[in-house]
């Protein structure tokens, strides 16, 4: 769907909603990077409520905005910017007085309740107000607020990944799936690559591979929101959880100051080396060490008195990280110094309009020496190579939110996402790739054993227009969202002409059509490369009806239409998916009609978009280009000290060859199913919350999610067409497992694509053999399942200038034979293109305990004031551990052998099938946090000054394990069940900070 036509769906929608009923409404929701303030005003004495207004007033930025209260006392103001407010009313055009303050958090509606006597015409005397955050009586969504204020006193990692894991039902992924120092979230039982992360209302997620996303400093942030479910129509492109923040704005004061932190050498506890049982070398991490120092400026203050504001913000960064290999054969010494910077302006136009401008570049290289390295002696060798890595990019958005009338709002977001990568050695630019693969050769004998060179620069391009609109008792919320991600990426070999040289020696008479003789040793010099610029558009347009059917009750009802469309290199579509629907319902009942308890509960449906790995992956220019060459014998020559070889080309012979990629798009009609269905989620939740006292809340809930479908690779071996009695194979299909695909294939035995077939996978697509290579007819591939099933249960005290108090325990099961779009299992981490579906035996039989299952979690957080200065705070997160599998090779049925679940018992030559998670668990972990704050204020200056220290125990127990039994001992893998990562050792963070 293009842009224009989603706003001429938006438009109508809005049109449409004229027909409402018109009754009084006290709802709230708020966009993705404000909130809202809600209340009533009650009459103590019973007096007439009309002609009083509110009016709202930011005393740090002048900001304000009046409305007239409905009849019975309510009123409401959405689309606030976060931040602190005064509560001010009028009657019949005089000003009142204030009523009470209130705070506007993030994604959330402050209640403000106020009980006046009305006695006086020309004085509201206020009896008593009433402010409550902690319980929104009037959301169905589940989220995690945290303010700057609240991380300050906590010992909680400076990134966006350490605040989410905060929330209840999140773990971290597994390290093997990390994205340089981002290891991805799983949210309630989801893989890491589902969730979905806004900075300001601006999408920032990696749409490449969807782990990840745009890396902005912690100084930068104001306040962060994590939703886990029940989320509005507003959101989607998601079946994990999204992660909302805002940065920080300027005021009506100048200010400025700055931030040093430290994670010194000195804090860091050693790691602990792994050893086989041979005594060799299997996980050493005892060289590993880094120095991280970051220095943050910013500024602040007004461009033009309760007008125009600015906020900049400067970042300098110097990281220093020594370590090893595994095995400690090399080290690595890496450094990173690029800095960040960020900068907001935002323009009060006047009470109705305002204009938010957001930009930030996180551009950064990391630069990795590395050297031979003597384990036993502890001693650095010769230099071997230097690697760069280079990600980030600028970003910016631009943001108008326009007040029209007391009760329809509106507001408009566009902006760019860039986060390019890319990743190479002097060596690759300096040296081909050249192997001897000839028997006994030496393999790699050139100076580089890098596969291929790769970059890419990713651009999205996001624009979004929402409304709000209150009708009576109905508030109505439209509007529309639209992304177009692009990809601009090439794939070559290292060396200066891109080209991977291998020897071989003949084993037939001929070698590309040319009779050579057997024996004869010849050279084939390939060209493999990809390249192309791939596109991906994502748009949805929504409506929501919040529905106050009484005064105690609303009922949330919303649908989010959405349309993927992704396209090879050349700009055609090749995967389309559209008017996909996702409905989502909730409701809220204030139980005792006083806004301190309630119980809620929702039902959704979520989509998930296909990552631009697999346009890239699959759908690219693709070049395969082969000559080949009579072999004269190695030239040696020196490269950093080492001998190394190039080969010496005689005579070319044959044709060259590039029947298998000629550099154009091929027809992919024969690799993508033509009636492909999304990947979505359903969602459950019910839940109560209550006040306890004014400080204290505690709520329950539950939750059950299930994925349905996949789309995932299949290699399709048997299309329901047969050629002198053998079934024709149509090679790896991209589709929906377990369901019929739809592919343009061979249905005349001409060798070429041309009709359609329908293959039900199912109960077919995989050809069975006997020993003897007899056909026996067709096996299926299972469905894909994932069920989450949790309990969560919470109590927490708000900060109170003296303590604060936060524990949440899960209880949860997530079981299943698929994790999602990538697999932990095997750490493949190609967004849609994993192992579980590459043959049917992968999965046969596999349903059980999934990797991101975690039947326990305690999370536990607070901090406590000692007097004036001091402040101490402290973290703890107990968790069961990772569900750990026996994984096998073959299978009973066939001679296919890669994974599997069955295992073959070599004393009784019988397989036996062992499900996920029949292993048993890893360890319990335990991870503790404190920290120790000291703060004074002088006549021109705050300062404080904080001692950090993660793992406080120092705990370093298994949290990954090798899984491939391969088959029952004597001759299974003898590293079965090691581990393979470990918690990270014990550090400390120091941190001086001075705000003037």
């Amino acid at each position: 769907m293009s842009l224009r036509a989603a706003l001429k769906v938006a438009l109508k929608l809005g049109a449409t909603a004229v027909f409402a009923a018109t009754l009084p409404l006290h709802v709230s929701h708020a966009a993705s990077g404000d909130g809202s303030l809600v209340g009533k005003i009650i009459a103590s004495d019973q007096g007439s409520l009309e002609g009083i207004e509110i009016t709202v007033r930011n005393p740090e930025t002048g900001f304000t905005r009046t409305v007239k209260a409905e009849a019975d006392g309510s009123y409401r103001f959405p689309y606030l910017p976060v931040g602190k407010y005064i509560v001010e009313g009028s009657r019949n055009g005089s000003a009142l007085g204030k009523l009470t303050e209130a705070t506007v958090g993030l994604g959330t509606a402050t209640t403000a309740d106020v009980t006046v006597n009305l006695s006086n015409v020309e004085e509201i005397f206020v009896v008593g107000s009433r402010v409550i955050r902690a319980v929104d009586v009037r959301s169905t969504e589940s989220a995690t607020n945290l303010t700057r204020d609240d991380l300050e006193r906590l010992p909680v990692g400076r990134d966006i990944q350490s605040v989410a894991l905060l929330a209840p039902g999140l773990a971290k992924g597994d390290s093997g799936l990390c994205d340089n120092d981002y290891c991805g979230v799983s949210f309630g039982g989801s893989s890491i690559a589902e969730n979905t992360v806004y900075i300001n209302g601006l999408n920032v997620t990696d749409f490449y591979n969807r782990v990840g996303a745009s890396a902005v400093p912690y100084a930068f942030y104001k306040e962060f929101q994590v939703k886990t479910g029940g989320y509005s129509v507003e959101f989607g492109r998601t079946t994990g959880g999204v992660i909302n923040a805002v940065t920080r704005s300027g005021t009506n004061e100048f200010e400025y100051g700055t931030e040093v932190a430290w994670e010194p050498r000195s804090l860091q506890s050693s790691k602990t080396d792994r050893f086989n049982g041979d005594g060799s070398p299997r996980l050493i991490g005892s060289q590993d060490e880094y120095d991280r120092t970051t220095a943050t400026f910013y500024a602040s203050g007004p461009i033009v008195k309760d007008k125009l504001f600015f906020f900049a913000l400067y970042e300098a960064r110097d990281y220093q990280n020594d370590y090893t290999t595994d095995t400690a054969n090399i080290i690595y010494e890496a450094q990173e110094d690029n800095g960040f910077w960020g900068a907001k302006i935002d323009w009060q136009i006047n009470d109705r309009n305002l204009l938010e401008l957001l930009a930030f570049s996180d551009e950064n290289e990391e630069e990795r020496d590395a050297f031979g390295f003597d384990y036993a002696a502890r001693a650095k060798g010769n230099y071997q190579q230097t690697r760069f890595t280079e990600n980030g990019g600028l970003n910016w958005s631009a943001t108008y939110t326009a007040y029209l009338t007391d009760n329809f709002s509106a507001k408009a977001l566009y902006g760019e996402n860039q986060r390019d990568y890319s990743r190479y050695s002097q060596n690759d630019l300096e040296c081909s790739r050249v192997r001897d693969l000839r028997p006994g050769g030496a393999g790699d004998v050139g100076c580089t054993t890098s596969g291929s060179v790769s970059s890419r620069d990713d651009t999205r391009e996001a624009a979004r227009l929402d409304f709000e609109w209150v009708l009576g008792e109905h508030q109505l919320r439209f509007g529309l969202d639209h992304e177009t991600n692009t990809s601009d990426y090439i794939q070559y070999y290292p060396g200066p002409d891109r080209l991977l040289y291998d020897v071989n020696r003949a084993i037939s008479t001929n070698v590309n059509f040319v009779p050579i003789g057997i024996g004869t040793d010849y050279v084939r010099v390939r060209q493999n490369e990809v390249e192309g610029v791939f596109e991906t558009i994502n748009s949805a347009y929504y409506l929501e009806d919040n529905w106050s059917i009484t005064p105690n009750l609303l009922l949330n009802a919303g649908i989010r239409v959405e349309a993927f469309d992704n396209k090879n290199g050349e700009g055609d579509t090749y995967i389309k998916m559209d008017d996909m629907i996702a409905p989502r319902f909730g409701f809220s009942w204030d139980v005792k009609g006083d806004q301190r308890s309630k119980i809620f509960g929702n039902a959704g449906r979520y989509f998930l978009p296909v990552a631009n790995v697999i346009n890239i992956k699959q759908a690219g220019g693709f070049l395969d280009r082969r000559t080949f060459y009579y072999f004269e014998g190695f030239e040696p020559f020196d490269y950093n000290g080492v001998t190394r070889y190039r080969p010496i080309l005689g005579a070319q012979f044959g044709a060259v060859d590039d029947s298998q990629g000629d550099g154009t798009v091929g027809d992919l009609r024969g690799e993508v199913d033509a009636d492909m269905d999304p990947v979505y989620q359903d969602e459950l939740i019910l839940g109560f919350q209550s006040m306890l006292g004014e400080q204290w809340s505690w709520g329950v809930r539950g939750i059950y999610r299930k994925l349905n479908n996949a789309i995932d690779d299949m290699e399709i071996t048997s299309t329901g067409v047969f050629c002198d009695g053998e079934p024709v194979s149509a090679g790896y299909v991209m589709g929906n497992p377990g369901e019929p695909v739809t592919i343009y294939s061979d249905t005349n035995c001409d060798g070429e694509n041309d009709g359609w077939v329908t293959v039900d996978t199912g109960k077919a697509g995989w050809a069975l053999y006997d020993d003897a290579g007899n056909y026996l007819g067709d096996v299926g591939y299972p469905k894909p399942k994932r069920n989450y099933k949790a309990l969560e249960l919470m109590i927490d005290r708000a900060w109170d200038d003296l303590w604060s108090f936060n524990a949440v325990y899960t209880l949860s099961w997530a079981k299943g034979n698929a994790e999602g779009p990538i697999n932990s299992d095997t750490n493949f981490g190609d967004t849609g293109r994993t192992e579980a579906f590459d043959n049917p035996w992968v999965n046969f039989g596999s349903y059980g305990y999934l990797p991101n299952d975690r039947r326990h979690q305690l999370k536990v957080r607070g901090a406590y004031a000692l007097g004036e200065h001091w402040e101490l705070g402290g973290t703890l997160t107990v968790q069961s551990g990772r569900p750990k599998n026996a994984l096998g090779e073959c299978n009973p049925y066939d001679a296919e052998c890669f994974y599997s679940f069955f295992v073959l018992n070599q004393e009784t030559g019988q397989y036996e099938l062992r499900p996920r998670g029949s292993a048993g668990t890893t360890p319990w972990l335990f991870d503790l946090g404190a920290n120790v704050t000291y703060k004074h204020s002088f006549s021109a200056a705050d300062l404080r000054v904080q001692l950090s220290v993660y793992n406080l125990l120092n705990q370093q127990r298994v949290t990954e394990t090798d899984d491939m039994l391969g088959a029952v001992l004597p001759n299974g893998n003898s590293d079965y069940g090691v581990g393979t990562g470990y918690q990270p050792a014990r550090y400390g963070l120091l941190t001086l900070k001075l705000d003037f």
